[in-house]
């Protein structure tokens, strides 16, 4: 038992070290905007080579799913922008109903800037894309251009470091998810096809069915699974997108806690009491009766501590950001030039979404804080200057993942017209990126910038989740 012991605590810091860069990749906000990078590369590379017609081939394969007479199929393509995108919106609804609850959209004083600032960054695209495409058939892609990728512009944000003020953060973050909840509403509105009343009434249905749940104190995300489920395939025959499921389904996820704080403060005091005067140095863990107790107690406690929500949204969020995303960009990001390039970008579906994404986000985001800030109806934040603004909204035409899904709903079948929109989507979003990183790196550090010049924050003492003296969580 000793050696075996022994052995087991030798290779544990070998592992630790071995998976050291792994870990910390993973904690690194930019990290998803790698992968997903990576995989518009690839997706572009592949659609423009020798190999590009199992490209096509490859999202073209039908799935089929189900049992007896109940039998779903389509391409692959449609499991992922149906399917995995719902996963997506899903996340996106934790998020919007995580902010409307506790975040910056809690209270009209907080949301008052980042709301109208988002108002102004979808309306000055969509006006722009109108204006240049007037009475052509690629006018019902004026969605295109009102999106924000809310992981990519983060993602940019993150490697300016202490760079950057910590309320600038949140202000983006604030206006992508009112920009997300936008997006959503575009969607159900505009960009859903024939209604089948049969389906949404089931839907509705099962939406209700989630909301009982929610009010009778259900916890278990087995129940909210397979309503959600349900709710899903009934969105998907109704006509309404089924990704417009993900966002109702989170609405629904408790966001309670089943006992107060000061309570489960108390209890994992004793317990952890518990476990330390049960502890014996010559008996391991595992034939500990009295420590696992204690063990499972503490694990009841912190999953009644802690809400489903935020839970859900954690787990979540890694598979999401490494998994969904980069398998929607492979699938959607394949555009074939042809050599000819340049003559696409001077399309009028190209020339919309590229002047809506650089131009239009950066007057819409940018002229509504400045009118806003002169009118005195709201304050500039601490640390912030107005170039910094502007900086961000130059971010916010960071259409991306957002904008390549909304040109695929708006134009369908229309291949040549999608595959115009997506390239114009990824060259506005390159250009708005840089533009948007040099912007808020000339732009300097804020009043309370400068570079760190405390001491750093020691991991072994702090406490999780709590920011540093930089602004930066100690675990980051």
């Amino acid at each position: 038992m000793n050696n075996a012991s022994g052995a087991s605590a030798t290779r544990a810091p070998f592992i630790e070290q071995a998976l050291a860069p792994i870990i910390r990749f993973s904690h690194v906000e930019a990290s998803g905007g790698i992968v997903l990078i990576a995989c518009t590369v690839i997706a572009l590379v592949w659609a423009n080579s020798p190999f590009a017609p199992s490209y096509a081939a490859l999202w073209a394969t039908h799935v089929t799913l189900g049992f007896g007479d109940f039998v779903l199929s389509k391409t692959l393509l449609h499991w992922i922008n149906d399917g995995l995108m719902a996963v997506f919106f899903f996340t996106v609804g934790l998020e919007i109903k995580r902010e409307i609850l506790v975040g910056e959209l809690n209270s009209p004083s907080q949301a008052v800037l980042p709301v109208a600032a988002a108002v102004g960054g979808m309306a000055v695209p969509a006006a722009i894309y109108a204006a240049v495409n007037h009475g052509l058939p690629s006018l019902s892609g004026w969605g295109v251009p009102m999106a924000t990728d809310i992981a990519f512009a983060l993602g940019i944000l993150s490697l300016l470091g202490n760079r950057v003020p910590a309320s600038l953060k949140v202000f983006l973050a604030a206006v992508a998810i009112v920009d997300d909840i936008g997006a959503v509403l575009v969607i159900a509105v505009f960009y859903s096809g024939d209604i089948s009343l049969f389906s949404l009434l089931l839907g509705g249905g099962m939406l209700l069915a989630m909301l009982a749940a929610n009010a009778m104190g259900v916890r278990h995300p087995a129940v909210y699974t397979i309503l959600g489920v349900v709710l899903w395939l009934a969105f998907l025959k109704s006509g309404v997108h089924a990704t417009i499921a993900g966002v109702l389904a989170a609405m629904t996820i408790p966001a309670r806690t089943r006992i107060p704080a000061g309570a489960f403060a108390a209890r994992a005091r004793r317990l952890l009491g518990c476990f330390e005067r049960a502890g014996d140095e010559g008996q391991p863990l595992l034939a500990n009766k009295a420590q696992i107790a204690a063990l499972e107690e503490i694990e009841l406690a912190c999953r009644k501590a802690g809400a489903p929500l935020s839970r859900i949204e954690h787990a979540l969020h890694p598979f999401v950001a490494y998994a969904v995303m980069p398998v929607f960009a492979l699938a959607n990001a394949g555009v074939a030039f042809g050599g000819e390039i340049g003559g696409i970008l001077g399309e009028p579906v190209a020339v919309g979404i590229v002047l809506g994404l650089v131009i239009g986000k950066l007057t819409g985001i940018f002229g509504v804080c400045l009118a806003m800030f002169t009118l005195g109806w709201a304050r500039l934040a601490p640390g912030v200057r107005l170039r910094h603004y502007a900086g961000v909204a130059c971010l916010a035409g960071i259409g991306f993942t957002m904008s390549i899904f909304i040109a695929g709903l708006a134009f369908g079948d229309q291949s040549t017209l999608n595959a115009k929109a997506k390239l114009a989507v990824l060259a506005a979003s390159t250009a708005s990126g840089v533009i948007g990183f040099i912007v808020l790196r000339l732009a300097g550090d804020g009043a309370d910038g400068g570079e760190c010049l405390q001491e750093p924050v020691d991991p072994e003492t702090s406490c999780p989740g709590v920011p540093g003296p930089c602004g930066g969580s100690p675990s980051s």
